[in-house]
């Protein structure tokens, strides 16, 4: 039986009761049924009329949706003090996913009567609850490949419409000017000023269509590992500025006059390196107490984390067994998967020497991009083509030439190849030479990622090196950026990584986001390394302890004998 003082402090660090008293809370919590699901069990289908609101009190649960093949599609898992069920009751409708207990699940019940109840009592309530529902269906509808397989989206928001709106007064304004020339046009029966018109609207149409897509293309995400701002620009722009939820210091709102009156404004995140500014959020203060709730809870989850070490530890010194807790899904490893078998070998060879990505003994390496690599070395191929096509014009010549050809006689009656035939290839020599040293230049720039540190190398042939490195557990932020068309076209960019005071820049690297999920990955299974070793000496200085107490508990329980006073004197 759950008490309810579990009860209350369960609901009291949802964000969907914010703003209720501690009397409140324990008012609502004792209309909650408890329910015990077994692993397995199907909660409800989807279809099904919606019947109440569930909170995950314990255990853990799976949301599925029918997939495209045979087996239906896990796409979220929801774990103690999750919940769900909250949609259907809100937009009066049937269940549109099938919830079953992943494992033997406590589950806190309120019936539907009780929820209506909850809303006619409390309507301040009834925006939080909008908030999360916008944010559920947001996450549904959009797909983002770089989420780790198991990384949960737990609040997902574009800016306010209003900002779209500011944005779009001047192209509307602007039809005046296409609505005037069709008027123009009509009125003295011109054709030019009927083309000009029809250009002119297509443009401002464009232009529309473009802003519209650009504002749609902002996210402020927040997952179960960490605080995401994409921006992106379609063709121009694209980046990725995130921090890990365990580097979060504070969440804050700051809105104006205006925005108290539309209900926007920018909730601010700052971390250990700076801030995350997601401004003109709709509803920013239930956005921000949605944050500083996940926020909350990644801390409780590390301090249990450390618990269960020591309980570990404790354990392995009374000589008991110990059960090891799976570490979370982390964001994926991007790896580059080609079946290189049905090729030629020196078709292989060749990729081989513009191979971007190298995972090798558990390190990887990135190079520049190949696109920096024709930047470089533009001018010696472009001299070098021209010998090359010199050479075959050379060739072209004599081999038509009726006086001229590729051997003839000199006055000794010798044989001679032509002058000019021979000197070509021995005039591209230093192009060549030039060439190579710009693949070696290229080749030689290395970004390196460990287990526990990051590199970036930059070596010149026959020149110096500089080598950077930092331990991978010191990442505070990472970004990256994708400017230009050829950058977007081509998938290449720069990933910013923050480490204290210094910032690593993986300049022109191929798949900016995937080395970005690559370095999370390795830095959060660092972390989680390390915590798991901090502290170890003292840990097992104190299980000995407690190991020691426990097998000598009974001589501690003996009574003590004080002796007497004429004991003492014989």
């Amino acid at each position: 039986m759950i008490e309810l003082k579990q009860r209350v402090s369960l609901i009291n660090k949802i964000h969907l009761f914010n703003g209720l008293k501690e009397d409140q809370l324990a008012g609502i919590a004792v209309k909650f049924d408890e329910r015990e699901i077994p692993a397995g069990q199907i909660v409800f289908k989807r279809g099904d009329k919606p019947d109440g609101f569930y909170i995950v009190f314990k255990g853990k649960v799976n949301i599925t949706r029918p997939g495209t093949g045979k087996d239906q599609d896990v796409f979220i898992w929801l774990t103690a003090g999750d919940y769900f069920g909250e949609e259907a009751l809100v937009e009066n409708r049937t269940r549109s996913a099938t919830i079953t207990a992943a494992e033997d699940t406590t589950l806190l019940f309120l019936t539907r009567a009780h929820f209506e109840e909850l809303f006619s009592k409390y309507p301040n309530l009834k925006p939080n609850f909008l908030v999360a529902i916008k944010s559920h269906k947001l996450a549904r509808a959009t797909k983002f490949s770089w989420l780790g397989p198991k990384e949960i989206i737990y609040f997902v928001a574009r800016r306010h419409k209003l900002r779209l709106y500011q944005s779009l007064v001047v192209p509307f304004l602007s039809l005046i000017v296409p609505i005037g020339l069709f008027f123009w046009g009509t009125l003295v029966s011109a054709v030019t000023p009927l083309a000009l018109a029809a250009i002119s609207l297509i443009f401002i149409l464009g232009w529309i269509t473009w802003n519209t897509i650009d504002w749609s293309n902002d996210y402020y995400i927040v997952t179960n590992q960490r605080v995401i701002w994409l921006e992106k620009v379609i063709g121009l722009y694209d980046s990725r500025e995130e921090a890990p939820l365990s580097t979060i210091l504070s969440v804050g709102v700051e809105t104006d006059q205006l925005g108290r009156m539309l209900d926007f404004g920018n909730v601010i995140v700052r971390t250990f390196v700076g801030r995350l500014e997601f401004d003109y959020v709709d509803h920013p203060n239930q956005a921000a107490e949605m944050i500083r709730e996940y926020w909350e809870r990644v801390k409780s989850v590390l301090t249990v984390s450390q618990k269960e070490v020591m309980n570990n530890t404790i354990r392995q010194k009374l000589g008991l067994p110990v059960d090891k807790k799976q570490l979370p899904d982390l964001p994926p490893i991007v790896t580059v998967s080609k079946d290189l078998a049905h090729l030629p070998l020196w078709w292989v060879a060749f990729l081989s020497l513009f191979t971007l990505r190298v995972e090798d003994a558990g390190k990887v390496i990135y190079h520049k991009h190949w696109i920096v690599l024709l930047q470089q070395a533009w001018r010696a191929m472009a001299f070098l083509l021209g010998m090359i096509a010199l050479q075959i014009w050379r060739g072209v010549f004599l081999w038509n030439s009726e006086t001229a050809s590729f051997l003839y006689r000199n006055a000794k009656d010798a044989l001679r190849p032509d002058t000019i035939m021979v000197a070509l290839p021995m005039l591209s020599l230093p192009f060549i030479a030039w060439l190579v040293w710009e693949y070696v230049d290229w080749k030689n720039d290395i970004f390196m990622i460990t287990s526990d540190e990051i590199f970036d190398i930059d070596r010149k042939p026959f020149g110096k090196e500089e080598k950077r490195a930092a331990q991978i557990e010191s990442i505070l932020n990472t970004s990256y950026t994708r400017e230009g068309i050829i950058a977007y076209m081509f998938n290449y960019g720069t990933v910013k990584i923050t480490v204290g005071g210094a910032q690593f820049d993986f300049q022109d690297v191929a798949d900016p986001a995937g080395v970005q999920a690559d370095i999370n990955r390795r830095r959060m299974v660092r972390i989680a390394k390390k915590n798991e070793d901090a502290g170890k000496d003292d840990r097992e200085r104190f299980a000995t302890w407690i190991a020691a107490y426990h097998e000598n508990a009974d001589s501690f329980k003996k009574p003590i004998i004080v002796p007497k006073d004429d004991e003492k004197k014989n």
